[in-house]
Formats: C-alpha cells, sequence, structure tokens
C-alpha cells in the first residue's frame, strides 16, 4: 500500500501499514497548541507537517488530509489511519483549552467592530418611529385646548403642555391628567434628545472607521448602509449591484414575483445627487454610485486612507450625463410597469 502521512492535532506521523516509522509531535502547551488548530483551519502546514515533508525525497507518500494532498503527496480516502493504541498523547484537559482558546481567538478575529454603528442606526430609527407616534398624539391632546398650536409642530405642543395648564380656561381640570400630559411630554423631550444624541454620536464616529465611505456618501448615509449591510466586513463582499439596490429589498421581490418593474435604486436615492437628478439619469447615477461604494468599502475594510479618485470619477460621470442630456428627454415607461405594489394578479 505504501507509505502514509497522518497529520493529528497533536503531531504528524507517517505510516507504513500500521507501523509508524518517522513522527514529530507538536509541544503539549496550550499556547503551542492552539496555534497548530489556527494553522490547520486556515489550511496551512504545522511545523510538525513541514518536519516528515522534508524527509520524502522521491518517494510517492499517501495521505487522507488535503492540505498535505495540495503539497504533492497523493490524496487517498483509504489511507491507513493512525493506530488506536499510541502512545504520549496529551492530557484531554490541554486538549481542550487549546480548543477554547482557538476558539475565542478566531471569535476576536471575526469581531467587526461596526455593529456598534449598525445598533446605534438602528436604535435611532426606532426611536425616530416612537418620537413620531408621542408627538402626534401629544399634538393631537394639545391642539384640544390650545387652536393656537399646529398638531403637527409637535415640539410645540410640548412646551405648552409642559406650561402652567391655567393660561387657558380649557385645559384639563383634573390634576391627574394635567400631570398625566405633562409626563407625556417629558417623554417625547426625552426621545427627542436621545435621538439627536445618537444622531450625532454615528455622524462622529463613522467617518474614523470608514472614511473613504464617509467621503462618498457623507456619515448619515454611510451608517445607513452599513446597517442595512449588516456590517463593513459584509458590505465589503458585496457586489456592486445588491449595493446599489440595498434598502429596496420589497420592491426587488414584487419585481421577481412579475408584480413591479426592478427597482433602479434604494438606500442610494437619498445621495443628494441621485435625488437631484432626473428620472432618466437616476438608475445611472446609482449604478456607478454603488460601483465606487463597492471600492470604497474594500478600501474602509483594509484601513487604507482616503482616494478622492472615487469622488471625482462620481463627479465626472455625472457631469457626463448632464452634458449628454437632450432636452425633454425622459425615460420611456414601459407597458405595465405602473401596476401597484398591493395589486395581485387574478387567476384564470
Amino acid at each position: 500500500m505504501g507509505r502514509a502521512v497522518v497529520s493529528t492535532w497533536y503531531g504528524t506521523f507517517l505510516l507504513d501499514g500500521e507501523h509508524i516509522v518517522q513522527s514529530a509531535r507538536a509541544p503539549a502547551s496550550e499556547t503551542e497548541l492552539e496555534d497548530r488548530a489556527r494553522t490547520r483551519r486556515a489550511g496551512g502546514l504545522t511545523p510538525e507537517d513541514l518536519q516528515i515533508l522534508s524527509s520524502r525525497g522521491s518517494e510517492e507518500w499517501s495521505t487522507r488530509d488535503r492540505r498535505l494532498a495540495e503539497r504533492g503527496l497523493r490524496w487517498d480516502p483509504r489511507a491507513p489511519a493512525l493506530p488506536t493504541s499510541i502512545e504520549g498523547v496529551p492530557e484531554r484537559e490541554v486538549r481542550r483549552a487549546s480548543l477554547l482558546a482557538a476558539g475565542e481567538r478566531a471569535l476576536a478575529d471575526s469581531w467587526d467592530p461596526s455593529i456598534h454603528v449598525e445598533e446605534a442606526v438602528r436604535a435611532a430609527s426606532d426611536l425616530d418611529r416612537v418620537r413620531n407616534l408621542v408627538g402626534e398624539r401629544l399634538g393631537s391632546w394639545v391642539s384640544r385646548d390650545a387652536p393656537d398650536i399646529d398638531p403637527g409642530d409637535h415640539a410645540a405642543a410640548a412646551q405648552r403642555a409642559l406650561e402652567d395648564d391655567d393660561l387657558t380656561p380649557f385645559g384639563p381640570a383634573d390634576p391627574g391628567v394635567r400631570e398625566a400630559r405633562r409626563r407625556l411630554a417629558d417623554l417625547y423631550r426625552a426621545i427627542d434628545l436621545t435621538h439627536r444624541e445618537l444622531s450625532n454620536a454615528v455622524k462622529a464616529a463613522v467617518p474614523a472607521k470608514t472614511p473613504n465611505l464617509s467621503a462618498l456618501l457623507g456619515p448619515d448615509l454611510t451608517a445607513r448602509l452599513l446597517a442595512q449591510a449588516r456590517g463593513l466586513d459584509r458590505l465589503a463582499r458585496l457586489p456592486a449591484s445588491t449595493i446599489q439596490v440595498l434598502g429596496a429589498e420589497r420592491a426587488f421581490f414584487e419585481h421577481l414575483r412579475g408584480n413591479a418593474p426592478p427597482p433602479r435604486h434604494g438606500l442610494l436615492f437619498l445621495h443628494p445627487a441621485i435625488q437631484s437628478a432626473s428620472r432618466y439619469e437616476r438608475g445611472k447615477l446609482a449604478r456607478t454610485l454603488a460601483g465606487k461604494v463597492a471600492i470604497a468599502a474594500r478600501l474602509d475594510q483594509a484601513g487604507k486612507p482616503v482616494d478622492p479618485s472615487l469622488l471625482r470619477a462620481f463627479d465626472a460621470r455625472r457631469t457626463k450625463l448632464k452634458e449628454t442630456r437632450s432636452p425633454g428627454r425622459s425615460r420611456a415607461r414601459r407597458a405595465g410597469s405602473g401596476k401597484p405594489l398591493h395589486a395581485t394578479p387574478r387567476d384564470g
């Protein structure tokens, strides 16, 4: 059958049938075993693997380990395994401790610090909805006895609710109800203050972590895109075509069902250059911007400094579209593209 190489967590062995011809054992320490586990997981060779392979010469050896097969050995899934009666295997407690240390190292290496920005953006979005709900209720309530207050001006309604209700004869007569409305006004102000603090913190933190994306999109849109993509690490792996429609998932799936045209942009529509563009230019600009965002995300993931050529290239594309645009030209609307998203096809 020939000789076979067997690589284990505690060493590498050369077998001739069931007999161990040569062995190279790993040091029985948690740190050394952890390093070797990380090397094996990454597809590399441990020092013990290299020691055994260095004595091969021109002889043909087999292995059931694909890492070794990529280094010139013949891969054979039926190659012999290490005998169970081998002596000198490290204690199980040492193995357990090395695996736990390797797991902790892997978690630390895979940690994406942009998760905190993502959570802050989502918290601000949640608070925005809560603030609107509380503000609408407060504006409706205060406008009942203060007609000069616009129900849509939530800040003014909160200010009036906190003032002395004796200024108007139509205010709540019951002291408990009056105090409850003040508490509602205090809640609205607290939510509004927390929302502003979260937004300001995100705008201050994002440029330091993602300078290229922030220079291209601005800190607010960058934070929203990071939250939608679930972190910088994943955003850097996404293709430009996916980045272009991030945030337009509902419209995209409606298109897949045949109920709507394909979306041309998602969150990228919030970019001022795309918002101010004509309908004919928006799709092309969003496609160009998505390509630049994909490059910027990869640069930020690698820790590179700001590359001003990305913004210059986008501005040049925007200028070229404006120059080549014909007067009165608009994007032709395809038949059936005006179908509302909520419409459902009839059977038959």
